[in-house]
C-alpha cells in the first residue's frame, strides 16, 4: 500500500513538472493552453481602468482610455495606470457658455445658466454642453404694462428701466425705475410747490406753471416762480443816478412784460440791460470815477448783479459780447436735469474751469436753468492797484496787480464757499520771473480790498497763473516786488562816487582838451568818452529819481540811454583805431567828422528808433530809465559793440605778435600800441563789467550785485583818468610842468624852454600819445 501511495505522489509530481515547463515558456500577457500560448484578455474578467474609463484589449497586454468629460492624471490617452478624474471644464476654458452666462461643472461635462434678463436659443434657462445654445436678451418692454400707463419702457441687455412721461414723476424723485414698485403720477399732485409762486397745469407736452403777479420763472415754464424784486438797483449809492434809472426802468419793464405774456422768449431786454451795462462800464473805466475803493465794491457788486439777471433770460447756448472795455462770455443750460459736465469759459486774458453742477447750486432751488459768466476788464487793475489791506507783506515787499481784473457769476446764489473749488487761469500783464498772488475783491474789508483768503496758486510761470478758489467774485494775480534792502548805503555810495567821478572826469577833459602837445585821434576819442560820461552821470545825479513829471522823466530816460551808448561808441572806435594803427602804415588816423557821425549818430539813432517803436517805454515807477520791455534797445547795442570791441582787440593782439617777431621791428612804437591795447583793454572791462552787473538788478535779493554795479558806476570817472592821465609818462610831464608854474614862479623861463623842447620832441609821437604802466 505504501509502494503505491509513493508511486502516485511520483507520477504527480511528474505532471505538475511537466505542466509548469510548459507554462514558463509563454510571455506575460499570455498564457498555456494545450502546449499552446494564448493571449490573456484582461479586461473580460477583471477591471483593471476602474471607473469612467474604457478597457482595451491586445495581444498580450491592454490599455485603457478616459470617457469623455473625464482625463488620465499624469495626462495620458492610452494608458495602463492611473485613474480617469473629471475635467473642470469651468475653470480650465474661459466663457465656454458664451456672453451673459454662468458655467456650472458636472459630471462628466458642464451645464450653463443664463443670467439674469436672457434666456437660451433654446427657450431654456439652462443648457447642456452639446446643445451649442446662446444666451439672448429678454426684451421685457414686450410685456404688457411694463411700466405702467404714464411711463415709457427702455430696453437694455439684460434689464429695462422706466422713464416718466412729461408731466410726471416718482415720489421719490428718482429720474427713472423698474419693476411694480413705483408708479409715475403727475407732477403737480406729487409736489404742491412745483411751481413756487405760481400755478401748475397739466399740458401735452409736460406741467408749466403761470406766475402770479410780481413774480417770474424767468421764461422757463417749467421753473419755479420766484420775485424780481428791483429794488436793488435803487438802493446802490456811490454810482451814476442815470444808470441806475436807466437799469431799474429795464427791470421794471422786464417784470411787467412778463407778467402779461409769460411764454414770450424774446431777447430785448436781455439785450438792453447788456448793451446798458457794458456802457456804463466803459465810462466809468475811462474815467477816474472808481478811485475810491468803496465806488469799485459797489460797481463790481452791481456787475454781479446784472449779470446774474441777464444770465436768467438768455436763450441757450449763451453768448460773446465785447465792447471797449470788457469782454463777456456766457454759458446757459436750461432743463429739468441739472447738468454734470465740465465746461471751461475764457477770454482773451482769463480762462475758467467750472462743474456745472456747482454753477447751479442745490438741486431743492435749482431754477430750471444755469448760467456761468465771465467778464473780464481791460483796465479795472490800475484803480484797484494800490488797496491790498487783506493781504500780509514780508519784509521789504509790496504788491502790483499783474494780470487783467475779471468777474466770475453764475446762477447759484450760494457760492460763499464751494465744495469744489473753481480754477482760474489769468495772463500776466508783465512777464517777469517774481512770486504771484491769487487774490479776490473782498467788499467787506475796509469797504474793498484785494484779499488772498480762500485763493492759491495751483501753477505759476512767466506767462500766466492758475489759481484755485472755494468761493467766487472777481480776481486778479497780484506779482511780489521786493524794495532793495541797504538802500540808503547804496545811495550814499552813487552820490559820494559819482560827485568824485564827475571831477576826475571834468580834470581828464581839460586835460585832453587844454593840451595842445598831446592831442592826437585817441586823445580825441578820450576827449568824447569822457564828455558822454561826464554828462551821464550828471543827467543821474540830477533826475534819476524825478518820477512825479512824467515827459521829465522820460527825457532824463533817453538822455541816459543816448550817453551811455554814445560812452560804448567812443571804445568801439577806440578799438579800431588800434587796429589800424597795428594793420595800416599810412592815414592810420580818423577824420573827425566821421569819428563825431560813429560816437553821436549810431547812438542817436538807436534812441530814435527806440522812442518811435515804444515811446512808453522811457521812465518806471521808481527810477528814469528804461523799463524791461525797452532794456534790450540799450543792452543789445552794448553787446554788439563789445563783441566788436573784442574781435578788433584779439586781431590787433596777434598782429602786434606777429611784428614783435620779425626781423627788424619797431621796437619803440611797437611797445606803445601794446601799452594802448592794454590801457584800451582794461576800459572796455572796466565798463563793461559795470553793465554786466547792471544786468542783475531786475531780480530780488541782488545785493552784492547791487553793491558791484554801483561801485563800478560811481567809479568810472576816476578809473579813466587814473587810466589815460596818471599811467601816462606824457601827461604826467604836463602836469608837472603846470605844477611847476604855480609853485616854483621864479623858474618860468627856463619851465617853459623846457615845455617848448619836450613838446618839439613829442610832436612825431602825437598820434600815439606814450601810456607807460
Amino acid at each position: 500500500m505504501t509502494c503505491r501511495w509513493k508511486l502516485l505522489i511520483l507520477a504527480l509530481s511528474f505532471f505538475l513538472i511537466m505542466v509548469l515547463s510548459v507554462s514558463a515558456d509563454c510571455p506575460q500577457g499570455y498564457s498555456a493552453k494545450k502546449k499552446q500560448c494564448i493571449d490573456t484578455d484582461e479586461c473580460k474578467d477583471e477591471k483593471p481602468c476602474g471607473e469612467n474609463a474604457t478597457c482595451t484589449n491586445t495581444n498580450g497586454s491592454y490599455y485603457c482610455q478616459c470617457k469623455d468629460g473625464f482625463r488620465n492624471s499624469k495626462g495620458e490617452v492610452n494608458f495602463t495606470a492611473g485613474k480617469c478624474k473629471d475635467i473642470q471644464e469651468c475653470l480650465e476654458i474661459k466663457d465656454i457658455c458664451g456672453p451673459n452666462a454662468k458655467c456650472e461643472n458636472a459630471i462628466p461635462y458642464y451645464s450653463c445658466t443664463c443670467d439674469d434678463g436672457f434666456i437660451s436659443t433654446t427657450g431654456n434657462k439652462t443648457f447642456r454642453h452639446h446643445q451649442n445654445a446662446t444666451c439672448e436678451d429678454i426684451n421685457e418692454c414686450q410685456k404688457r404694462n411694463a411700466c405702467g400707463q404714464n411711463a415709457s419702457c427702455y430696453n437694455t441687455q439684460g434689464s429695462y428701466y422706466c422713464i416718466c412721461n412729461a408731466g410726471f414723476g416718482l415720489k421719490s424723485g428718482r429720474f427713472n425705475f423698474s419693476g411694480n414698485l413705483e408708479q409715475c403720477e403727475d407732477k403737480c399732485e406729487i409736489d404742491k410747490t412745483i411751481c413756487g409762486n405760481g400755478s401748475c397745469h397739466h399740458g401735452a407736452s409736460g406741467h408749466y406753471c403761470t406766475c402770479h403777479a410780481g413774480f417770474t420763472n424767468y421764461g422757463n415754464k417749467t421753473a419755479q416762480c420766484t420775485e424780481l424784486n428791483c429794488d436793488v438797483f435803487k438802493a446802490i449809492n456811490g454810482l451814476e443816478e442815470k444808470f441806475v434809472k436807466q437799469l431799474n426802468k429795464r427791470c421794471l419793464e422786464f417784470i411787467k412784460d412778463k407778467s402779461q405774456n409769460p411764454s414770450d422768449q424774446t431777447n430785448q431786454i436781455e439785450e438792453d440791460l447788456l448793451k446798458i451795462l457794458q456802457s456804463e462800464i466803459d465810462q466809468f473805466l475811462s474815467s477816474k470815477f472808481l478811485k475810491d475803493r468803496r465806488r469799485v465794491s459797489t460797481f463790481l457788486d452791481l456787475v454781479e448783479k446784472v449779470l446774474r439777471l441777464i444770465g436768467a433770460v438768455t436763450k441757450m447756448p449763451g453768448r460773446n459780447t465785447t465792447s471797449t472795455h470788457t469782454e463777456l462770455e456766457m454759458l446757459v443750460h436750461h432743463g429739468p436735469v441739472i447738468p454734470k459736465r465740465n465746461t471751461t469759459l475764457s477770454t482773451k486774458h482769463a480762462k475758467l474751469d467750472i462743474q456745472m453742477e456747482m454753477a447751479a447750486g442745490e438741486p431743492a432751488y435749482y431754477p430750471g436753468f444755469t448760467t456761468v459768466s465771465l467778464m473780464s476788464y481791460s483796465n479795472l487793475e490800475d484803480p484797484t492797484d494800490t488797496f491790498f489791506d487783506g493781504i500780509k507783506p514780508q519784509k521789504n515787499q509790496s504788491f502790483k496787480i499783474n494780470s487783467k481784473v475779471v468777474t466770475v457769476t453764475v446762477s447759484n446764489r450760494n457760492t460763499s464757499h464751494l465744495k469744489t473749488p473753481v480754477k482760474l487761469t489769468l495772463d500776466h500783464l508783465i512777464q517777469k520771473n517774481q512770486t504771484h498772488i491769487c487774490v479776490f475783491w473782498d467788499s467787506s474789508l475796509n469797504g474793498g480790498s484785494w484779499s488772498d483768503r480762500g485763493c492759491s496758486v495751483v501753477e505759476s510761470n512767466l506767462e500766466c497763473t492758475v489759481c484755485s478758489c472755494n468761493h467766487l467774485s472777481s480776481f486778479a494775480v497780484l506779482m511780489a516786488l521786493y524794495e532793495m534792502e541797504n538802500k540808503f548805503e547804496l545811495q550814499l555810495i552813487t552820490w559820494v562816487g559819482l560827485s568824485i567821478s564827475l571831477i576826475f572826469l571834468f580834470i581828464s577833459i581839460l586835460t585832453f582838451s587844454m593840451i595842445r602837445s598831446i592831442k592826437s585821434t585817441r586823445t580825441t576819442i578820450h576827449l568824447h568818452l569822457c564828455i558822454s560820461l561826464f554828462i551821464a552821470n550828471l543827467v543821474f545825479l540830477a533826475g534819476i529819481s524825478q518820477t512825479a513829471n512824467k515827459a521829465g522823466c522820460a527825457v532824463v530816460a533817453g538822455i541816459l540811454h543816448f550817453c551811455y551808448l554814445a560812452a560804448f561808441c567812443w571804445m568801439c572806435l577806440e578799438g579800431i583805431q588800434l587796429f589800424r594803427m597795428v594793420v595800416l602804415v599810412f592815414n592810420t588816423n580818423f577824420k573827425t567828422l566821421h569819428m563825431m557821425a560813429v560816437g553821436y549818430g549810431v547812438p542817436a539813432v538807436i534812441v530814435t528808433i527806440s522812442v518811435l517803436a515804444n515811446s512808453g517805454g522811457y521812465g518806471t515807477e521808481r527810477y528814469c530809465w528804461l523799463n524791461l520791455e525797452t532794456i534790450w534797445s540799450f543792452f543789445g547795442p552794448v553787446c554788439v559793440i563789445i563783441i566788436i570791441n573784442i574781435f578788433f582787440f584779439l586781431i590787433t593782439v596777434w598782429k602786434l605778435a606777429q611784428k614783435f617777431s620779425s626781423l627788424n621791428p619797431d621796437l619803440d612804437n611797437l611797445h606803445k600800441i601794446k601799452a594802448f591795447t592794454i590801457t584800451a583793454v582794461a576800459q572796455l572791462c572796466v565798463l563793461g563789467i559795470m553793465w554786466i552787473f547792471g544786468c542783475f538788478q531786475f531780480e530780488e535779493s541782488t545785493v552784492v550785485m547791487s553793491y558791484l554795479f554801483t561801485i563800478f558806476g560811481s567809479l568810472q570817472g576816476v578809473m579813466l583818468f587814473i587810466m589815460h592821465c596818471l599811467f601816462s609818462k606824457q601827461v604826467r610831464e604836463e602836469y608837472e610842468n603846470i605844477l611847476a608854474r604855480f609853485c616854483v614862479p621864479q623858474k618860468k623861463s627856463y619851465k617853459e624852454f623846457n615845455y617848448s623842447s619836450k613838446a618839439q620832441a613829442s610832436k612825431s609821437s602825437q598820434d600815439t600819445g606814450e601810456s607807460h604802466f
